[in-house]
């Protein structure tokens, strides 16, 4: 288990610096924005497996010739009350640090959810002290508001959409409707639980380079796979003309909706125009718009495959390299 450990260790380390920074930085993500998004998340499953499984065959290799063998031998000594003595302070530290790491990524993903729960709680009560139902279909509601503000709240059957008094005002009906659709995409494709993972990946690990390049991305991402679903019924021009509307008449800071006024914050509300949407936010605006300023032609099936095809090689070997010895042991 030497260098099984050793090729996870590289891996791993592979997945946290160069490869996110290169995908960052790549231009093809804006023309195929559901290939970029599995990509990134196979990087990130891809990545936290290879480092736990780096520490821990690396812990077990005294005791066994692969993992399976190793943590059957573990356990033995566990249940039995046998001795370490076969495990060496190296081994028993990499073991140490691989449950403790597991521990503390699944710990942050819970806490990350309750957190996001009792926010979304709060919100929920909040809304129905301050806004009103919209003419604009169930599950619609409105704030009193001149700021342009849009952005849903996802909760599975009592799921909102907010838009203020202010975006109303500026917008034609049919730029009204490309910010409906386009928040209702949020919704309908769950777009809520990457944000929650990626942000709960992001807590747990703040000094990976791939968890901050990689959430930026997917806070960009869903944005453009919403407007995408909008382009199906609305033109190009109205949303682009919806999107500068609401972006430029957002006003300074003080003068929008803040998490005090409607218990509003960036870590539940998915995306949205306004400023205040949480995962959208001016760089973010800037690359929608760019897009669809100045549209590139769709990335080739051929090339969507090949990285629909990486994507699952990402997740495949780290995997196999795992499990597979034991099995065929």
């Amino acid at each position: 288990m030497f260098w099984t450990s050793y090729f996870l260790a590289v891996l791993a380390l592979v997945l946290a610096w160069p490869v996110p920074v290169l995908l960052s930085r790549a231009a093809w993500p804006a023309r195929a924005p559901f290939t970029a998004m599995v990509l990134w998340q196979a990087i990130a499953l891809a990545g936290g497996l290879s480092m736990i499984g780096a520490m821990l065959v690396y812990g077990l290799e005294p005791i066994g010739d692969n993992l399976i063998a190793g943590l059957r031998a573990l356990a033995g000594m566990v249940l039995n009350n046998e001795p370490t003595t076969a495990l060496g302070f190296w081994h028993l530290f990499a073991l140490s640090a691989a449950a403790l790491l597991s521990a503390h990524l699944v710990f942050t993903l819970l806490l990350t959810y309750v957190k996001i729960e009792r926010q979304r709680r709060r919100h929920r009560e909040l809304l129905a002290l301050l806004a009103s139902p919209s003419d604009d279909g169930p599950g619609t509601v409105v704030i009193n508001h001149d700021s342009p503000v849009a952005y849903c709240l996802p909760g599975g059957a009592r799921s909102v959409t907010v838009l203020s008094d202010g975006l109303m005002a500026r917008l034609e009906p049919a730029e009204l409707r490309a910010v409906l659709i386009h928040e209702n995409a949020h919704l309908s494709q769950r777009h809520d639980l990457l944000l929650w993972a990626f942000a709960a990946w992001r807590q747990a690990l703040p000094w990976f380079p791939t968890t901050r390049y990689a959430q930026l991305a997917v806070n960009s991402l869903i944005e453009m796979l919403a407007d995408d679903v909008a382009l199906r019924s609305e033109s190009k021009a109205t949303l682009i003309k919806a999107i500068a509307l609401v972006a430029g008449g957002a006003g300074p800071a003080a003068a929008r909706p803040t998490a005090a006024t409607l218990g509003e914050t960036g870590s539940f509300s998915t995306g949205g125009f306004s400023t205040t949407g949480g995962a959208d936010s001016p760089r973010t605006t800037a690359s929608r718009v760019s897009r669809l300023l100045s549209p590139e032609p769709p990335l080739k099936p051929a090339y969507r495959t090949l990285v629909l095809a990486a994507s699952a090689l990402l997740l495949a070997a780290p995997t196999a390299v795992l499990i597979v010895p034991g099995l065929l042991g």
